[in-house]
């Protein structure tokens, strides 16, 4: 790779840190709440810290917190996980349309870093977009997810036991939270909570909390679309 490679690198790679300050400081509440809930639900230091490492999905930190919570197991929630960010390969394969070609590795790391924000700054760049530039703003969007969910872990360890054990009930009001702007604009999400909340009602009678929760999500996605899909063919 040429000097001037490099240094464009460099230049783009100073540019998508300064693009993705805003998302830091985004992310500073929900990286806080989720290592303060994560704490309440039981989980130690170090699984706290993996899951942001390794898993580094805001929505699905929290909906995997909620299983553990009610005893899921492993597959279960890895299958969940799986539907929640089944988004991600579509975000991924427009990413991939506006950056410039490089290195598969180098593809797949900073593919590991694209959430909806890094893919909201991401994409609506001008031209055709330098990997330095994607690597930027991934990193500091990581980055500040990472350390705010292990000072939000701590922050859990000194409230008292009888709030921290309270705290569990803010893992349902951070749901309902995420979810209101969405009900309030489309009819359709309101269709997809309602729909999804029986399911899961009449699944839990005969199936595991995770079993009930993966199928009426399926069944609610699934009725949704055949809805919208009657309704397009009536227009």
């Amino acid at each position: 790779m040429s000097t001037t490679v490099l240094s464009n690198q460099k230049t783009s790679f100073s540019r998508g840190l300064i693009a993705g300050f805003s998302i830091a400081i985004g992310y500073l509440p929900a990286a806080l709440t989720f290592g303060l809930l994560a704490k309440a639900t039981g989980l130690t230091f170090i699984e706290t810290m993996a899951m942001s490492l390794f898993v580094y999905a805001g929505a699905a930190q929290y909906m995997a917190l909620n299983l553990i919570a009610i005893g899921t197991g492993a597959f279960e929630i890895i299958f969940t996980t799986f539907i929640v960010n089944i988004r991600h390969l579509l975000m991924s394969a427009s990413v991939r349309e506006r950056i410039e070609d490089d290195h598969p590795i180098i593809k797949a790391l900073y593919s590991f870093g694209i959430t909806d924000e890094v893919f909201a700054v991401t994409t609506t760049q001008e031209g055709r977009v330098k990997t330095g530039f994607v690597v930027g703003v991934a990193t500091i969007a990581y980055i500040s997810w990472v350390i705010n969910s292990g000072i939000g872990y701590f922050v859990g360890t000194i409230l008292p036991a009888t709030l921290q054990q309270s705290m569990t009930i803010a893992l349902y009001a951070m749901f309902i939270a995420l979810l209101m702007p969405s009900l309030k604009k489309h009819r359709k999400v309101v269709f997809l909570a309602v729909s999804a909340a029986i399911f899961n009602s009449v699944c839990s009678l005969f199936l595991p909390g995770g079993w009930s929760i993966i199928i009426a999500t399926l069944l609610a996605s699934a009725g949704i679309e055949l809805v919208n899909r009657k309704g397009g063919d009536a227009k």
